[in-house]
């Protein structure tokens, strides 16, 4: 057994997220695999495997009870009753796709296609390897739902349901840049930590602040919080 899968369960439990096993297993493989990278690329400046799981996982996973909430209301009628269902959604594959902005080592992009298999998750960065490290994790922990995308994010033009970031850029610079990526219908979904009045109030008039959204990280004492905007 994982040394850390306590500590996986007992977050997951503080986060109302029922997960199966596989899924656990597959988020601690990943979290194992940025250990492992990060010694040769520097994906990452937390190196503690206890930090790692705070910071970044379960950082990551506190988005995904919102994320269904919001995916649940995208889906037309009969899909959103199966938005819920989670893992059950396996057998019939994505019915959303998110893009995941300056993804890097794939947070939350990774941790979101495994607990959603109902999301079609792209991670896009701007520097190849990084690209290259969610393109091994999607092999490794066979996640056909995940890929790796070496691109500018200006440069993209498929429309995605859900655009997200998390410590990405201003949340002008983000909007802006990836405008172009955004459905008709599709919301940006902005992890951010303290409160960013100022941030907000560079937004223009065609970016619409639907629900600013407080995260409780267990294990975390520092603030977190989801920017929900639509174009």
């Amino acid at each position: 057994m994982h040394s850390l899968l306590p500590a996986l369960q007992k977050g997951l439990e503080d986060l109302g997220l029922s997960l199966t096993s596989d899924q656990q297993a597959q988020l601690l493989a990943y979290m194992d695999l940025i250990a492992k990278w990060t010694k040769v690329y520097n994906l990452t400046a937390v190196r503690d495997a206890n930090e790692m799981l705070t910071h970044h996982l379960l950082d990551s996973l506190a988005v995904v009870v919102p994320l269904r909430r919001e995916l649940a209301k995208l889906a037309r009628p009969e899909a959103s009753a199966l938005v819920l269902l989670g893992d059950a959604m396996q057998a019939s594959g994505p019915r959303f796709n998110l893009l995941d902005v300056g993804a890097g080592a794939g947070l939350p992009g990774v941790v979101i296609a495994i607990t959603c298999p109902e999301v079609s998750v792209t991670c896009v960065d701007t520097v190849a390897k990084k690209a290259a490290f969610i393109q091994q994790v999607a092999a490794t922990l066979r996640l056909t739902n995940l890929k790796g995308l070496h691109a500018r994010v200006e440069s993209l033009t498929q429309p995605y349901d859900v655009v997200c970031s998390r410590a990405f850029a201003s949340l002008l610079d983000f909007t802006t840049w990836s405008k172009s990526a955004l459905a008709s219908h599709g919301v940006w979904m902005a992890m951010k930590g303290k409160h960013p009045d100022q941030e907000l109030a560079l937004l223009p008039q065609s970016v619409k602040v639907f629900h600013v959204e407080q995260l409780q990280v267990p294990g975390l004492d520092a603030e977190r919080c989801i920017i929900w905007m639509r174009g």
